[in-house]
């Protein structure tokens, strides 16, 4: 689908994509970029075009993150009242994003999508709630930001293993084994999770 914001078309006609994955409610999201010999502007958000192409969302918490090259961050979610939806971008490097259906009635329950975001591409990733999201880092220094419909609520916060064979992501190869925190590294393959602790 592919939607244009009405405030920026009126100004100098710009058009947001909003590209849909394999798995339904997961979203690329490719703003339209103006460049010049002194840099570049673009919408990175627009409520407006949001609600027209999505339906209403409201995002309560914007998050920052920097790493270096080859750390893996997830696979992370937040359970019920505070589940996340989260839309995602770089600003600074490149990652492998990623985003895993958890909701057990689903048709794709268990299955991923992964796109890479680059501070070139200028590319987003919505991941609604009911899924959980991890990324892998592809350069030297990421900047990584993303908007939550939810603030961070540690007591509901759960984690799924990054390299569960079940899954099956299949991460890029960069030559070294991915920096994990600890908590990552202890996190349990889907199968293993206590249904109460996923998606309906």
């Amino acid at each position: 689908m592919v939607h244009c914001s009405l405030q920026a078309r009126f100004f100098r006609g710009t058009c947001v994509k909003f590209i849909e994955t394999k798995i339904s409610g997961v979203l690329i999201i490719e703003p339209q970029v103006f460049g010049d010999q002194r840099g570049f502007f673009m919408e990175s958000y627009n409520a407006q075009a949001w609600t027209q192409a999505i339906g209403e969302t409201q995002f309560v918490q914007d998050n920052h993150s920097r790493s270096g090259r080859g750390v893996l961050r997830g696979l992370h979610y937040q359970l019920p009242p505070f589940a996340q939806g989260k839309l995602v971008r770089v600003t600074r490097g490149a990652v492998f994003d990623v985003a895993v259906d958890i909701r057990q009635s689903s048709p794709t329950f268990g299955q991923w999508v992964g796109a890479e975001l680059t501070e070139e591409n200028h590319r987003q990733l919505w991941v609604p709630a009911g899924f959980a999201h991890g990324f892998l880092t592809l350069t030297e220094e990421v900047d990584f930001l993303y908007k939550t419909t939810a603030t961070y609520a540690p007591s509901h916060e759960r984690a799924i293993a990054w390299n569960d064979p079940d899954i099956g992501i299949t991460w890029p190869d960069i030559g070294v084994a991915p920096q994990l925190s600890a908590k990552d590294q202890a996190a349990p393959i889907l199968r293993d999770i206590d249904p109460q602790n996923l998606f309906a």
